[in-house]
């Protein structure tokens, strides 16, 4: 089983340091995915945990005893730690870690304040997925789509062919397989199909400004993911799309863009914050008069 190696998890500073932001990896990775966006967020001095989804950063055969509800598990264990040392969590995930964070958001209303996702996807519908995974949308049994088994292809999720390969070597350098790094069974798909069911249902109900970065181009997962995203949330939405990178934004091409928008939002957050607390003792003053 993976250890707490891939977890990162920094303090914040200043005043920026108030806010904490908690970032989910994707579908079978690690927050290896995020760690420049996650270093980016540090830098200005917000407080940044990624923890290491159950099931995740070992074999396929770990990932596929697990359920999505084991990995929201994870998410949520992650925000009440996050939560007890900041006075406001946002929370931003990549590809089904979006999702994830997206229902942390619906079931905690009164403790995330904003969400960023990273390429959300629904569904894989990509110009790279196999054709054939989109039939396990129509799988009616879990036990059924156990039978089933999908690889993803090059590019991986990544446009820059340079960055592809070191993604690739450093995989290879941590001792897993090709099949458990890029390797889908319908097991797999199946927790995300229910994952997004149940998603699906919630975003009426989550009212907190979102972020949304999504590439024009993604590989796995079409930009029909997000322009359903944000017609269904139930606040506002900013939409970010990218026209030089694949689903991996926080690796890919523009992941430079990509951090510096996160640490944009982020300054909102905190600029909001000020004038409120401002207000509050000449509000306090007026009334004990």
């Amino acid at each position: 089983m993976a250890t707490d190696r891939y977890v990162y998890d920094q303090p914040g500073f200043g005043e920026n340091g108030r806010i904490g932001f908690l970032l989910v990896h994707g579908l079978g990775g690690t927050p290896v995915e995020l760690r420049f966006v996650a270093q980016g967020l540090t830098r200005a001095g917000f407080a940044v945990y990624c923890p290491l989804l159950e099931g995740h950063g070992g074999t396929e055969a770990e990932l596929n005893a697990t359920t999505w509800q084991d990995w929201y598990d994870s998410v949520a264990a992650a925000h009440e730690e996050l939560r007890a040392r900041c006075d406001m969590v946002v929370v931003g995930g990549l590809s089904t870690g979006a999702l994830l964070a997206l229902h942390l958001a619906a079931e905690r209303p009164d403790d995330v304040a904003a969400a960023v996702l990273f390429a959300p996807t629904l569904w894989p519908n990509g110009w790279a997925v196999p054709r054939a995974l989109r039939l396990m949308k129509y799988v009616p049994q879990k036990q059924i789509a156990n039978y089933f088994s999908f690889a993803e292809t090059a590019p991986y999720g990544i446009k820059d062919e340079r960055i592809r390969q070191f993604a690739l070597d450093s995989l290879q350098g941590e001792g897993r397989s090709m099949k458990d790094v890029f390797g889908r069974s319908g097991s797999m798909l199946w927790e995300l199909r229910s994952l997004r069911n149940s998603v699906r249902k919630e975003l009426g109900a989550v009212k907190q400004p979102t972020l949304i970065l999504h590439p024009r181009n993604d590989d796995q997962a079409d930009l029909s993911n997000t322009t359903q995203i944000q017609r269904e949330l139930g606040g506002l939405v900013d939409v970010v799309v990218l026209d030089d990178s694949y689903h991996m934004v926080t690796l890919d091409r523009q992941r430079t863009l990509v951090a510096d928008r996160a640490v944009e939002y982020g300054q909102r957050l905190v600029a909001k914050l000020q004038p409120r607390e401002a207000a509050t003792p000449a509000t306090t003053q007026l009334a004990a008069e």
